[in-house]
């Protein structure tokens, strides 16, 4: 039967092999919610980057460039790492490059896999109806926080993970903890977040109206995924 299987940081992606492999990459806030929303709001195309020395080579040579450190705008940059920037009309129609602390680094990492999706509670019901018709095993990749374990990556797998019970098999007890996770927290997402590590730093930073949208469920029909160095919909 086919697997799916959870990688809890990208430090531990070396333990898996990605080849043949189907890859979600998720980071919940914010990067993979920003791309989702970014796409089916009318972005063109969404190149993502490991350093902002790329970023910047591409915002030169024309791209709108998103740039976030550590949960806020790096210096330079035409927007941040907020999903409400992406929605914004003078996005539309644009091609953007972003590097973000954690998640294009995960997107960058994955390579090697046959097929690179982006997930986010966002498009869940999309990307999970999506990967029931496909034969090959999937491994979801969460971004976390410089490379350790965070809640809301996690949470979204054992909601992914969930989603795809019937038609793939845990392939160890990561999405089995990650389901439990979920099943805790989905009827009240923004409690059980609000004391995650994240989830703080940002409150800090006063964007808690982002954290809010980034947990809601399937409100865009869409599957990102990675076609050469571009993120476009399938």
């Amino acid at each position: 039967m086919k697997n799916i299987d959870v990688c809890l940081t990208p430090e531990l992606l070396h333990q898996y092999d990605l080849e043949n492999k189907i890859v979600v990459v998720v980071d919940i806030l914010r990067a993979t919610s920003c791309m989702v929303s970014g796409l089916a709001n009318g972005v063109k195309e969404i190149v993502p980057v490991s350093t902002l020395e790329e970023c910047k080579e591409l915002q030169n040579s024309g791209y709108l460039a998103a740039a976030e450190r550590n949960g806020s705008k790096a210096e330079g940059f035409d927007m941040g790492n907020s999903p409400f920037e992406y929605m914004d009309e003078k996005v539309k129609g644009q091609k953007v490059a972003v590097t973000t602390t954690n998640g294009t680094l995960a997107i960058n990492k994955s390579l090697s896999a046959k097929e690179i999706l982006i997930g986010a509670f966002l498009n869940l019901k999309a990307i999970s109806e999506y990967l029931k018709n496909k034969e090959e095993d999937i491994i979801v990749l969460c971004a976390g926080w410089k490379g350790k374990f965070n809640l809301e990556d996690t949470l979204f797998a054992g909601s992914l993970s969930h989603q795809l019970k019937g038609d793939f098999e845990f392939a160890c007890d990561a999405p089995l903890a990650a389901e439990a996770m979920y099943l805790t927290a989905k009827n009240d997402m923004m409690s059980y977040m609000k004391d995650s590590s994240h989830a703080k730093r940002l409150a800090k930073l006063n964007v808690v109206k982002d954290i809010e949208f980034c947990i809601q469920e399937s409100i865009y029909d869409v599957v990102p995924y990675l076609s050469g160095k571009s993120l476009l919909l399938k």
